[in-house]
């Protein structure tokens, strides 16, 4: 009955007739879902894998919402802490999707498959010193509902509760998962396009570039949800979900642009919601680009400071959807940078690469068709065009372009970067840190070495006052926002319309934080 009602779900979407209303029982979600690469916790790290991650599975513990520096338990129903160690009791009777109980062992799998396959997100637990030789010696069963985790890293408890909040920590279910195993892939293969979790839903069928349905697991151990399906269409037109939503051939409309926005703010049948969200959009230049040497100039990257039309883009362009931010950590971070020194100056940019002798001036950039990356896009190819310096667009589809820059083949992109987790060192460890592990940050992607810096993202990290470690970001944000091939100019707010009679939808500051647990019609 369920795949009957998916497949008419697909039919209905795919063919944008109109309908009255969506399936009472059904939630339908207007999106695109060109950015998913794998939909397996120890792989996925772009925003709809992060998002699908939060309603499939369940973590050790969680951040409220509504206040995420606060960290509830989940699957955890208490912990014991010593400064190198937490031993955690696992929450009574708890079951994953398929009947199977939530142990020890699935903790210590789930946590040691991330290390061991050693993906994309994997540099997020790596920070404690593990490695696929020493993980399992750091993950163990203590007792039937207990495991113990260590660290020999210098990190505090605190901190690495933080790291077990994050998508990639997801708990999966053990003996479901090597049941698919091939190959000695811990059943990665598998996993990309199914799920084995204890959360809400579960996925149900996922057809790449189409859609991906989620029915509920009503087993769950925070509850059944309100609703038995999501269909999560894949509309790679912004314009064609703001149509779908305005007849009511769509719940929820997401990653809408200005134009978008503007003209559902007074339509009938539909509410539109600016919510505050911790990204920040960037330029991100490869070092070490084959036939484009500039890249690599200090001077370049100064340049290109002042050849950012930061108020044109975030007010002019996007209509206040934007705000200026120059430096790594988002507004709502403690220790966030709030001055903005650059402001768009062509002719600045000019004469520094003139005094760099740098005479032609160009790069290729590649970026997401979506919006607002790639609007953001143009609006920067023009801005750097008055500032002399050439930028040839090479628009793609959010996939392709990640496994592009993945592989460093690129010359620069645009794309935007939310946080793992609420602490300073979740963006630190990734615009000031390329340690020798192969851990895929972006100052990786740009190739940019930086030992010093990697060993004062290390020390910030270490620190336990609070009031010196939010100091030392300071000065991190600082150095990276003077001499970096990563160029921070904007902070956004995410752009969704939902239709009047929903209810229930929460969304947070953080990039899995959409939660569909408790919508209902």
């Amino acid at each position: 009955m369920k795949k009957l009602l998916a497949t008419s779900l697909l039919l209905c979407l795919s063919s944008f007739s109109v309908l009255a209303a969506t399936p009472p029982n059904a939630l339908v979600v207007a999106q695109s879902l060109d950015d998913v690469t794998s939909l397996d916790p120890a792989q996925g790290f772009e925003l709809t894998s992060v998002q699908t991650f939060t309603n499939v599975y369940q973590r050790l513990v969680q951040a409220n919402p509504k206040k995420p520096t606060e960290l509830e338990p989940t699957l955890a129903a208490s912990w014991v802490s010593t400064p190198k160690s937490l031993t955690i009791t696992l929450r009574k009777g708890a079951e994953f999707a398929s009947g199977n109980p939530v142990r020890p062992e699935d903790v210590v799998f789930s946590l040691a498959r991330v290390v061991k396959l050693n993906l994309a997100p994997s540099f997020i637990l790596t920070q404690l010193g593990w490695n696929k030789d020493n993980v399992d010696s750091h993950i163990q069963k203590v007792a039937d509902n207990k495991v113990k985790i260590t660290w020999d890293v210098n990190v505090g408890p605190s901190f690495v509760l933080s790291l077990l909040s994050a998508p990639v920590s997801s708990i999966v279910d053990e003996k479901t998962v090597m049941a698919h195993a091939t190959n000695g892939d811990f059943g990665h293969a598998w996993l990309n396009d199914h799920s084995a979790g204890s959360g809400p839903f579960q996925i149900r069928q996922y057809t790449p570039h189409e859609a991906l349905v989620l029915t509920a697991n009503k087993t769950s151990p925070g509850g059944a949800p309100k609703l038995s399906m999501i269909l999560m269409k894949n509309v790679p037109d912004a314009a064609t979900r703001q149509l779908l939503i305005e007849q009511g051939d769509a719940d929820i409309a997401r990653n809408l642009g200005a134009d978008q926005f503007q003209s559902l703010k007074d339509k009938p049948g539909v509410k539109t919601l600016a919510l505050p969200y911790a990204s920040l959009y960037y330029i991100l230049f490869n070092t070490k680009a084959q036939n484009n040497p500039d890249l690599a100039t200090p001077a370049f990257w100064e340049a290109a400071h002042w050849a950012f039309d930061y108020k044109g883009i975030a007010v002019d362009l996007m209509r206040g959807q934007f705000q200026v931010q120059q430096s790594f950590l988002p507004q709502g971070f403690k220790g966030a940078l709030k001055d903005q020194p650059y402001h768009y100056d062509p002719e600045k940019a000019k004469a520094i690469l003139k005094k760099a002798g740098i005479k032609n001036p160009h790069f290729k950039l590649i970026v997401s068709n979506q919006p607002p990356y790639l609007d953001v896009a143009q609006a920067l190819q023009a801005s750097f065009a008055r500032a002399g310096i050439k930028v040839e667009l090479i628009p793609g589809v959010s996939s392709q372009v990640s496994s592009e820059v993945n592989t460093h083949h690129f010359e620069a992109t645009v794309s935007a970067w939310g946080p793992d987790y609420f602490d300073p060192n979740t963006n630190a460890s990734a615009f000031a840190y390329n340690p020798e592990n192969g851990s895929k940050t972006l100052a990786w992607r740009a190739n940019w070495q930086i030992p010093e810096l990697s060993k004062m993202t290390l020390a910030a990290r270490a620190e336990t006052n609070e009031a010196k470690r939010t100091q030392m970001y300071e000065t991190l944000q600082r150095k990276v926002r003077e001499n970096s091939p990563i160029v921070v100019g904007l902070q956004n707010k995410k752009l969704v319309a939902i239709r009047s009679d929903l209810k229930g939808y929460v969304q947070g500051i953080m990039p899995d934080m959409v939660y569909y647990k408790n919508v209902s019609k």
